[in-house]
């Protein structure tokens, strides 16, 4: 949202004259932005009759997530959608029709991108491109798109159709990282911001890291940005993604501390160099544990972070044996059963709060295992494998959840 930022001893003044000018934006508050001033949003559409009075020093900016003012809370984007797409059609309104209204939907700035069963019916059809220029002003957007099926390529190019707008290219802040990328060519998962928090906090200073399936920068620029990795080679196949990975760089700062290697990393020619190996790809990293192992280095290790899905069998329903009410909600109670407490995920009732399960060790305990065997058989001694962590990062499907297990690999001195 655009806005006007000003000294505190001057924005009543500036809000004064925006409201005058009816450029003043109702739907959000005022908000407070770095330098101890005040910033007022204004209406995108009516920024070219903006006239401040000579004198006012005040400074236009974009606000990524403006709060809204307590009358747009009362009456929600989704309710605003369905009133206006009322009037809109100006005829019956039909359940099917109901069903066709998206309650959610991914906001990239000025972009929504609706669910893929949105406005399918027919009556939608005759609207034209009035009914997305509806959709864009109820939601407060200047482009819309729709998602489609993910295609099976390997690359999960999205299947996104621009129905508003003139490109599909967006910006999305995490965590203070700035991520760009074309909708219309590749995805965006918000479901994996824990394991890009947890990332971002790795003492990673002085680092050589290599991050094996890249992306478009969602582990590799929190290990640039925020763990302070000294380098990072970042490998990536799909050449959208690498597109919008050095378009990233850039935007972040951090283009003088990565090189981006276009192609398949099982064809990765580096060796000896990572001090920590990121293996983000699932449903199972496999395929690239070969390669981790050629690129750490050979004379002392490093810690790799394996991505993979595991299937969990439904937990037994505990007895329903009341506890004496001393013990009820007491830190001493919490953690008993004799499994290990596990940090909270996310992603869904069955990650937060999980448990260290047994299927989870078991799986990391193999992994553990197999890198050490490919490690003894590369360098022809024997390394030793600590598992040093395991996270669960989201529920994947019913019963299968997205871990991340660390794995310290070094080699056994003689």
């Amino acid at each position: 949202v655009p806005a006007l930022a000003t000294e505190r001893r001057f924005a009543q003044r500036l809000r004064e004259r925006l409201e005058e000018e009816q450029l003043l934006d109702g739907r959000y508050q005022l908000q407070q932005v770095p330098g101890g001033r005040v910033a007022l949003p204004v209406l995108q559409e009516k920024l070219a009759r903006l006239c401040l009075p000579a004198g006012m020093p005040c400074e236009l900016l974009r606000i990524q997530e403006p709060v809204p003012c307590r009358a747009a809370r009362r009456r929600t984007p989704a309710r605003e959608l369905r009133d206006q797409l009322r009037r809109l059609l100006g005829g019956p309104w039909s359940e099917e029709l109901e069903r066709d209204v998206p309650r959610a939907w991914q906001r990239h700035g000025d972009l929504v991108l609706l669910p893929e069963d949105s406005f399918k019916a027919a009556p939608w059809e005759r609207l034209g491109s009035a009914l997305w220029e509806t959709v864009a002003s109820a939601l407060g957007a200047r482009r819309v798109a729709r998602r489609g099926r993910v295609m099976p390529d390997g690359m999960r190019t999205p299947s996104v159709t621009l129905l508003l707008g003139q490109d599909g290219w967006v910006e999305h802040v995490d965590n203070g990282i700035r991520y760009t990328f074309d909708v219309t060519k590749c995805m965006f998962s918000p479901g994996n911001i824990t394991e890009k928090l947890r990332v971002a906090s790795l003492p990673c200073s002085g680092e050589v890291l290599v991050d094996l399936y890249a992306g478009i920068g969602y582990f590799t620029l929190p290990f640039l940005v925020h763990a302070g990795a000294a380098f990072v080679h970042a490998c990536e196949w799909n050449s959208h993604a690498v597109e919008a990975l050095h378009r990233a760089l850039v935007l972040n700062g951090v283009q003088d501390r990565c090189h981006v290697h276009a192609g398949d990393s099982r064809q990765l020619e580096l060796r000896d160099v990572a001090d920590r190996v990121n293996l983000g790809l699932i449903p199972s990293s496999e395929e690239g544990w070969p390669v981790a192992c050629r690129v750490l280095k050979k004379d002392r290790g490093g810690v790799l972070h394996i991505h993979h899905n595991v299937e969990t069998r439904p937990a037994p329903a505990p007895p329903q044996t009341p506890a004496p009410p001393a013990e009820r909600g007491s830190p001493e109670a919490a953690g008993s059963g004799g499994e290990a407490q596990h940090p909270a995920g996310h992603g869904g009732k069955e990650v937060l709060g999980a448990r260290l399960r047994p299927e989870w060790q078991r799986w990391a305990e193999a992994a553990a295992a197999r890198i050490r065997g490919l490690l003894a058989e590369l360098h022809g001694r024997p390394w030793r494998t600590s598992v040093l962590h395991i996270e669960a990062v989201k529920s994947y499907a019913p019963h299968v959840h997205h871990l991340v297990l660390d794995l310290e690999c070094r080699p056994v001195l003689p």
